[in-house]
């Protein structure tokens, strides 16, 4: 199935990290895709679960071209993992772990997050998120954690507990797959990224750089959907 827009082509389904939203990866992904006639589709603020069940609802019209940022990276790995035939291909930017999670930097600052959010309330929490960090990554915490709300603290321990799939899980996707990570990034280290292009049977690896992802939103966009072409045999 190729990537060209019509009544009955293909739509992008992604999914946003922990204590992100949809607003980060419409900023991210819908240039890149609408380059290509690709509409995207990505669910607000929620639970792990919730975003899992909308990706399922959304392939129930067709197979998808899924994946998302961080911790939705994992869950649309996890879910094609399940439904083989529900999907097209994947990007996945950013991957954070393989498998559980319980010592790896982002779930350790997700529960960080989640403690600080119930012991000190959301303002104070996010003034302490926010401290020292580039002004963009700041205001990219405030506008998502703040729509998060008071279902914060659930949404980054429930991201934190959330397994990505294993190595051997990945070994069993066919589709083409594009995986892309920002080699200055401690939270989402390369070598995560580079294990899962070494078990995806059909991936390209991209990376690019926090920095990049600062000033330009769709650098990181655009690289995960040029690793997918190459992937896929088309560049």
């Amino acid at each position: 199935m190729t990537l060209t827009r019509s009544a009955s082509g293909p739509r992008a389904v992604l999914l946003p990290g922990a204590g992100s939203d949809d607003e980060f990866v419409r900023a991210v992904f819908e240039g890149p895709l609408r380059s290509l006639g690709v509409p995207l589709i990505t669910p607000g603020p929620g639970l792990p679960g919730e975003h899992v069940s909308a990706l399922s609802e959304a392939a129930e019209q067709g197979p998808v071209l899924a994946g998302g940022i961080s911790l939705g990276a994992h869950l649309a790995a996890a879910w094609t993992v399940k439904n083989p035939n529900r999907c097209i291909g994947l990007l996945l930017a950013m991957p954070a772990w393989i498998g559980r999670s319980a010592d790896q930097p982002a779930a350790v600052a997700a529960r960080l997050g989640a403690a600080s959010a119930r012991e000190l309330g959301l303002s104070e929490a996010l003034d302490r998120a926010c401290a020292g960090v580039d002004p963009w990554l700041a205001a990219e915490l405030r506008r998502s954690w703040t729509r998060h709300g008071a279902g914060l603290a659930d949404v980054l321990d429930a991201a934190a507990a959330t397994p990505a799939p294993t190595l051997a899980e990945l070994s069993t996707i066919t589709v083409p797959a594009g995986v892309v990570a920002c080699v200055d990034d401690p939270l989402h280290p390369l070598q995560v990224a580079m294990d899962w292009h070494r078990a995806l049977p059909r991936s390209a690896l991209g990376v690019s750089t926090l920095s990049a992802l600062g000033a330009d939103r769709e650098s990181l966009g655009r690289a995960a959907l040029l690793a997918y072409l190459r992937a896929d045999g088309r560049r």
